[in-house]
């Protein structure tokens, strides 16, 4: 079923159409969008359809087939698409993705507990091989008949490598060597470490590497059906793809790196925000499905993390806005807290299928056993819970355990009650496997559901919704009370929970950037009275510096009391429902370049890049042959990513001492940055 979002008529602008697309955990979201009309362009029409996970091209073809026919135009005007997407995000805070090798060369197991790269890998395998390089590229003996041994069995319980060598940053040769190897025996997909960072700090750079490995299915499968509905409309214009740091690249550029397409489609809503509401200070909230995602506007750009992005829990190399992901949105997992008196309401951070949304394709299955879990004489632990298939090809369930696959087996495409599905704690472990792994979909209870059934939201199937909120109403607390008057009073309690759980994300969000510990300083007593006005003798108060602006398709619910909580505004744009969407058409091409001039011996300088390694007897004719090189790759790199008329910039910083008055080269850093419009379709 898909669900177009109602949008006035525009009026009608000449010049290139720019088609948005933005691919979320829910909806996917289309927008027309003209550079005429106004300094801040013209929307023509938006539009938006559910997301199909096990076939991306379904929700695709829904959101941008309603935008055309709104806007009433030839497709064969579209001179550029660009999308955004939460995938790669979900994926992570959701600890999904596909089973990979991770290949250590020159680490030893001991490395694995550093970074949480032991925690990353969980039971996907790795083999260590001797090798590597030293601080200057100076290389350790490779010998990787390891990998050799191992490739027969990784090749076919598999679906990528991700390779990893001691100071690859410095020569990657190692790296390269290995990939080779893994491609002319497997075929598939090698991610190397050094393609993705120049940062030192190998686990991180490992894990970094294994991320990005396990995406790489998952992003090509969502180009692949993107690329394939613009051939079968008739729209020949260049595919672009959105960073995590808000620039944007090439559907080709996306497909080798997915791991920089993590944060994707917050950092578009970030400049699909400024672009909006032209504001060039304002914390920024974009509530979706799966995650709300929380970052700060300054002076016009958005602030980025010199750290690397952190998502789901891990610490990346990746380049990206410093936006804060939570586990909350319209589709979040409603829970009380067990064993406890009084049973907090706990939202997310795992994602369900709404039961409303379920049963729009399933109804009569999920309306007859909710009805029959009602009937029965005591609230059910796994009330109102499903289980089905997500409807990925079977081939993505290699490497499955005996009681995984047994499970995988009983499991259909049509929702199955957990109640009868499962027989014991033990196989409710085994069901969460399959759903890390992107096997299994789970439907329950969610904020979506209880605004069906206080006529908030009608998109979907309300009947469901209003069982699946008459049975969490019935369950009780430590004393025997039942913790809801009716299924109203408990959906309005979710709802309020949502609004109170995105104000304390949002203050946690700006206590960190102010340099406290953002989650310790939200749950102080003290900050918890100022938020709820607590009418005591002294008096407190907590308000942000700048405004809100609140974007996603139910910020308008969900946001609505969040100026009261936060002591400033909150603005809720007139299309803050397709803000990623702009954002992905109004954007530019970045690609950025490093290299690394250091001194191994007195009169030997030597040049690190992605090339390799060369050396000069001469500091000069080092950086001077650095800054042509990160020029010449920078210009080639933003080209291979799909920009036009390429600008470069190039910084350079030399770390040098001083003995005896005497200034001693120690290294230097050469950084160019390639920027420009993206290229359109002639």
């Amino acid at each position: 079923m898909n669900s177009s979002a109602s949008a006035p008529e525009r009026s009608s602008a000449s010049g290139p159409l720019f088609l948005g697309i933005d691919t979320g955990g829910t909806y996917t979201d289309a927008v027309l969008w003209t550079e005429g009309g106004g300094e801040k362009g013209t929307v023509l029409a938006k539009a938006k359809a559910l997301t199909t996970r096990h076939d991306l091209a379904v929700g695709i073809s829904g959101a941008v087939d309603a935008v055309l026919a709104k806007a009433a135009c030839d497709p064969a005007t579209i001179k550029l698409v660009s999308m955004s997407t939460t995938l790669a995000t979900n994926a992570l805070v959701e600890g999904q993705g596909g089973r990979v090798a991770l290949v250590m060369i020159g680490f030893g197991e001991d490395d694995l507990a550093r970074d949480g790269l032991k925690g990353a890998l969980g039971a996907d395998p790795v083999v260590f091989c001797p090798g590597g390089h030293d601080v200057h590229g100076n290389a350790a003996d490779l010998d990787l008949a390891a990998l050799e041994a191992a490739l027969p069995e990784l090749a076919e319980t598999v679906s990528g490598f991700a390779v990893c060598a001691y100071f690859a940053t410095r020569n990657p040769e190692h790296e390269l060597a290995a990939r080779d190897l893994i491609r002319e025996r497997s075929g598939l997909p090698v991610t190397a470490s050094h393609e993705l960072s120049a940062k030192l700090g190998g686990p991180r750079r490992a894990l970094t590497t294994l991320l990005n490995a396990r995406l790489i299915s998952m992003i090509d499968r969502l180009v692949a059906a993107t690329e394939g509905f613009l051939e079968k409309r008739g729209i020949a214009a260049p595919l672009m793809v959105v960073r995590g740091d808000g620039a944007l690249v090439s559907a080709a550029f996306a497909r080798q790196r997915p791991i920089e397409t993590i944060l994707s489609g917050p950092a578009a809503s970030l400049v699909g925000a400024r672009h909006m509401t032209g504001l060039d200070n304002a914390m920024v909230s974009d509530i979706g499905g799966t995650t709300t995602d929380v970052a700060v506007l300054d002076k016009g750009r958005p602030r980025l993390d010199p750290e690397g992005a952190t998502v789901g829990g891990f610490r990346t190399m990746v380049e990206a806005v410093a936006m804060r992901t939570f586990g909350l949105g319209g589709d979040s997992e409603v829970a009380f807290q067990e064993g406890v008196l009084d049973p907090r309401l706990v939202l997310g951070p795992r994602r369900l299928v709404p039961l409303s949304l379920a049963a729009v394709t399933h109804g009569a299955t999920v309306i007859r056993e909710l009805e029959r879990q009602l009937r029965a004489p005591n609230a059910g632990r796994m009330d109102a819970r499903f289980a089905f298939r997500t409807g990925i090809p079977d081939r993505f369930a290699a490497g499955l355990g005996r009681s995984e696959a047994k499970l995988y087996e009983a499991i259909t495409a049509i929702p199955q009650p957990l109640d009868l599905l499962l027989s014991s704690n033990a196989q409710n472990a085994t069901l969460k496997r399959l759903v890390a792994r992107g096997l299994v979909h789970i439907s329950g209870f969610t904020p979506s559901d209880a605004a069906h059934v206080l006529g908030r939201q009608a998109n979907w199937n309300g009947e469901a919704a209003r069982l699946g909120a008459e049975l969490f109403a019935r369950k009780r607390d430590g004393r025997g009370q039942a913790v809801a008057d009716s299924p109203e009073a408990f959906c309005a309690r979710v709802l309020r929970a949502v609004t109170r759980w995105s104000a304390e994300y949002i203050l946690e969000t700006a206590f960190a950037e102010d340099g406290l510990d953002g989650a310790g300083t939200v749950a102080h007593a003290l900050v918890q009275r100022a938020v709820d006005a607590y009418p005591g003798i002294a008096r407190l108060a907590v308000s942000l510096d700048r405004p809100v602006i609140g974007l996603g398709a139910s910020a308008p619910l969900h946001y609505a009391g969040l100026a009261a909580l936060l002591g400033n505004a909150c603005i809720v744009p007139e299309d803050t429902d397709v803000a990623n969407a702009l954002g992905a058409v109004v954007g530019q091409v970045r690609v950025t370049v490093e290299a690394r001039v250091s001194q191994p011996k007195e009169g030997l300088f030597r040049l690190s890049s992605d090339s390799g390694i060369v050396d000069f007897e001469e500091e000069d004719s080092a950086v001077a042959a650095a800054e042509a090189e990160v020029r010449s790759l920078a210009e080639s790199r933003a080209t291979e990513a799909g920009a036009d008329e390429v600008e470069i910039s190039v910084s350079k910083e030399f770390r040098v001492s001083i003995v005896e008055g005497q200034r001693m080269f120690v290294e230097a850093e050469i950084v160019a940055v390639a920027s420009g419009r993206p290229r359109i379709a002639a």
